[in-house]
């Protein structure tokens, strides 16, 4: 008797694990979000289709396929700087579509960028902060920052900026940030206004997340 009630209460245990296997999976596609399959962008002139890959099997890119990289970066690199996941910084990047004061931002080299990137992005890299005159360039250019006459910077018009780069190990953005010689946040560029995207390509990748580049 006892071991047909653990017999039943094991059978009842994997219906219901079952059950709701199928029920997260009854849309029966690799999902962005609950039902949510796809979302058609057009960003930065750039149109594609954002979705995760469908293919039962399908491997991460070889760029982000080894787990003996740097140190992971911390949660927060700084204070007032929000660390985004997929779904919010892919919110970020709907938003962008049409909202000016958005900016979508590859931190990277271009060597990196043009190899795989997140589409719709800009390439701003980082090694830009390492010099003020180009630091205030791509301020200029990419982030809404006006200089003044006198060669003060006014931050009223930044951008919010949404920033990415290879990996939860990868100090690129960090760097960007808070590290470099003429760092955002050291020329006076708003915490509250840099999002950071700590999984960078290695979690976009690892999702099966749309990507353009030559190394696709």
């Amino acid at each position: 008797m006892k071991f047909l009630n653990k017999l039943f209460l094991a059978c009842s245990i994997a219906a219901l694990s079952s059950s709701s296997l199928m029920a997260e999976g009854n849309d029966k596609f690799v999902a962005i979000s609950s039902g949510v399959k796809s979302i058609e962008m057009n960003l930065n002139d750039e149109k594609f289709t954002l979705m995760r890959n469908q293919k039962a099997g399908n491997i991460i890119s070889e760029l982000y396929n080894t787990t003996n990289r740097g140190t992971p970066q911390p949660m927060i690199i700084a204070p007032g700087v929000e660390t985004l996941g997929e779904l919010e910084f892919i919110e970020l990047m709907k938003k962008a579509q049409t909202d000016d004061n958005i900016a979508i931002i590859d931190s990277r080299k271009p060597g990196w960028f043009a190899r795989l990137r997140i589409p719709g992005a800009v390439n701003v890299p980082f090694t830009n902060f390492n010099e003020k005159d180009t630091a205030i360039e791509m301020m200029e250019d990419e982030m809404g920052v006006e200089v003044k006459d006198n060669g003060e910077l006014d931050f009223t018009n930044a951008k919010t900026i949404a920033l990415y780069c290879n990996g939860y190990w990868c100090g690129q953005t960090p760097g960007m940030v808070k590290k470099a010689k003429f760092a955002l946040l050291k020329m006076g560029y708003p915490a509250e206004k840099i999002k950071y995207y700590r999984g960078g390509m290695q979690a976009w990748t690892s999702l099966g997340f749309t990507v353009v580049g030559d190394g696709k």
